[in-house]
């Protein structure tokens, strides 16, 4: 074992205890796993807490109980294995040694003859969901909150067994979808409802009373009074279901995630293959990933979301933050609903909306309601707590409802003199301490602020569309933004469950200045003559979550040529004005349609005679992502490069094996080319050298 030790892993005991269980004539033998922190530093399993599980099954087996069963801490089964220690694997011996003593320890329930089972009483991901697929029976407590096997996120595989036990419990379409498609959409977690229909549970029990009640259901299981059925598994259409998978990836990742194809073998295999082998073909699929560039990139990544992203780096002391009681949001609009909804959601205080007519307010309004009372639907939302928010949010045309508000964020047109004039207008009813926000994708704080006579408390405040979805939110600091200002800022934003990134007043700030540059490139491509199928593709090989012009209909054609024209004013020399875009901007015709490029929108277009091909539009965008993004750091836009890798996870969506974008850039040599130094240390985000 000396080989496996981690010296910095938190290792997660196994805790044994006999429990008397009424109905049976033998007590029952209960592991608890807890590394003994709270909920927010999950259970994991590196070589210490593996060898901890295996020593509570010895001596639970050695006390001949009525059955076995493993439960977690309070709000927390398991999340997986220690992701804190793979960097630290030095060869492939040690990275297969680590999957095979995980799979050997997990087996010895999996091949008990006392009955198994976990008690699933928290979040259970990677290894920790594949520990409880190993056991017989498995209870799941409604009040889970994430469930998921998310290594392909990561460029990894589930390597303690999932691959070869989910799909012979819940069928081969499901398996994909959990193993392969899910980690891909930005790592959906399943709800306990979902994990239940879809057989990975055996039966939904309320958190309340959870442990007792599993305890229970798995006394009347042991007794017979329980007998639980489980689908037969349609093995006919199996190779099937890979294939039309495999061909869906192929067409979108264009093999920039190896892990998805290893985990399509992985799923092959479990079709015939006895479990042993099939358990020594993950022990090989994840010593090969443990020393890819993609699982690096993906860490770095994972750690970016988990870490950095909880403690915004340059954000004030905390405890200069003003208490917010009442939110104002000036519009009524698409963005401003969604905003009103999710401050209520989360804040829990009054959110009032206004407008310039009673109209507008009204359907703001009724869009806040119809979303609420489709929660209720869908029984994601109780009667009470829809009742309550029905409650906390109004509207009204008359900006004076305003006046006991401590935070006011502004959803108008984007134009800097409306912005200016709304500001104006609120400066003379808000009190003097209540932080007004803007809502600007492009637009200088600055400017919006100078003519008040308090800009110190006007801050950028910027979300993302879909609200609801897109985690980052920008906090931009303008040139007179006050501590306190920002700090509650920081404060409403972490309420709102965002993740915030702090950002100097620059035109566009990350996201959108970036994805601008990228998609200027697109369209200097197509202005020159590259056919619009060519300029599209050409960024195929980076595995991103849309083709740009896909991305383009998303933003919207109009938005994007208004940002365009933004960064053309302040950078004109990187930042082109295309007339093609802006055809197509009053247009109004979609972009793509069924995932093809819309041939009327080609009919637009004017080009000149000098098209490039695939390869030279590639190289030239991210040419200018890492121009860009070296000119960003010099200005001082964001702390550091991690920042900017975490707006574009974040914020755009970009994914886990890019790293966010530097790291790839430094992978291909890019950033050393275009700007003649990397933007991350060798081996932190990367192989080391």
């Amino acid at each position: 074992m000396s080989t496996l030790a981690a010296a910095n892993e938190v290792v997660t005991k196994a805790l044994l205890r006999q429990v008397n269980v009424p109905g049976l004539d033998r007590p029952a033998a209960l592991i608890t796993l807890d590394n003994g922190f709270d909920h927010t530093k999950p259970n994991t399993l590196g070589p210490g807490g593996l060898t901890s599980l295996d020593e509570a099954i010895t001596a639970a087996l050695a006390a001949n109980p009525s059955f076995v069963a493993v439960t977690g801490k309070p709000y927390i089964f398991c999340v997986g294995a220690d992701l804190v220690s793979l960097p630290q694997i030095a060869d492939r011996e040690q990275a297969l040694e680590i999957g095979r003593l995980g799979h050997r320890v997990f087996a010895r329930l999996k091949d008990s003859d006392v009955p198994t089972f976990a008690f699933v009483n928290g979040a259970a991901m990677g290894g920790g969901l594949e520990l409880a697929l190993h056991c017989h029976y498995r209870t799941l407590s409604g009040g889970a909150a994430a469930l998921a096997l998310p290594e392909v996120s990561l460029g990894l595989v589930p390597g303690w067994g999932g691959t070869q036990l989910l799909p012979n419990l819940i069928g081969i379409p499901a398996a994909t979808q959990v193993i392969i498609q899910n980690p891909l959409m930005q790592n959906k977690m399943l709800r306990p409802k979902q994990a239940a229909e879809l057989g990975i549970a055996d039966v939904l029990l309320e958190p309340a009373d959870f442990l007792e009640r599993s305890l229970e259901w798995a006394a009347r299981v042991v007794a017979g009074e329980i007998t639980v059925a489980r689908p037969e598994i349609d093995r006919e259409m199996w190779d099937g279901v890979l294939f039309f998978a495999r061909q869906a990836l192929d067409q979108r990742l264009h093999g920039a995630v190896p892990a998805t194809n290893k985990a399509l073998e992985l799923l092959a295999l479990a079709k015939e293959t006895d479990f042993a082998a099939g358990t020594t073909a993950e022990d090989e699929a994840l010593a090969d990933l443990v020393f890819s560039e993609e699982l690096r990139s993906g860490l770095y990544a994972f750690d970016l979301v988990q870490r950095r992203a909880k403690r915004p780096a340059g954000a004030p002391d905390k405890g200069l933050a003003r208490e917010v009681t009442k939110v104002g949001i000036v519009g009524a609009g698409l963005m401003a609903s969604q905003l009103a909804l999710l401050f209520a959601r989360r804040l829990q205080v009054p959110v009032v909306l206004t407008d310039l007519d009673q109209s507008r307010v009204d359907k703001g309004v009724a869009y806040v309601h119809a979303q609420i009372e489709k929660q209720v639907t869908k029984g994601r939302m109780d009667k009470g707590t829809a009742a309550k928010l029905y409650g906390l949010v109004s509207g009204s045309v008359d900006k004076s409802v305003f006046a006991d508000a401590d935070f006011v964020i502004e959803a108008v047109f984007e134009d800097l003199g409306v912005k200016k004039q709304v500001w104006a207008e609120l400066e003379k009813i808000v009190s003097p301490e209540a932080v007004l926000a803007t809502n600007t994708s492009s637009l200088s704080v600055t400017a919006m602020a100078a003519d008040l006579e308090h800009p110190e408390r006007v801050v950028g405040f910027h979300f993302f569309n879909p609200v609801a979805v897109l985690p980052l939110l920008e906090i931009v600091r303008g040139e007179r933004t006050d501590d306190a200002s920002l700090a509650t800022a920081f404060a409403v934003g972490k309420q709102l469950r965002k993740s915030c990134v702090l950002v100097k007043d620059a035109p566009a700030f990350v996201v959108n200045r970036l994805l601008t540059r990228f998609l200027g490139e697109i369209f200097t491509a197509v202005d020159a003559g590259t056919p619009l199928e060519v300029a599209d593709s050409a960024l195929d090989p980076l595995g991103l979550p849309m083709r740009p012009l896909a991305l383009l209909q998303l933003v919207g054609p109009a938005v994007a040529h208004h940002v365009g024209g933004t960064l053309h004013a302040a950078f004109p020399e990187r930042f082109a004005v295309s007339d093609n875009l802006k055809r197509i901007a009053e247009s109004g015709q979609p972009v793509v349609v069924d995932d093809e490029v819309n041939p009327e929108v080609a009919k637009l277009l004017v080009v000149g005679d000098a098209p490039l091909t695939a390869e030279e539009v590639r190289r030239n965008a991210l040419d200018a992502l890492a121009q860009e993004i070296r000119l960003m750091l010099d200005e001082g836009v964001v702390a550091e490069a991690q920042d900017i890798d975490l707006c574009m996870i974040l914020g755009a969506g970009w994914p886990f094996h890019l790293g966010g974008v530097t790291p790839y850039l430094d992978r291909t040599g890019t950033s050393e080319r275009v700007t003649g130094a990397r933007f991350l240390p060798p081996g932190a985000a990367s192989l080391p050298a």
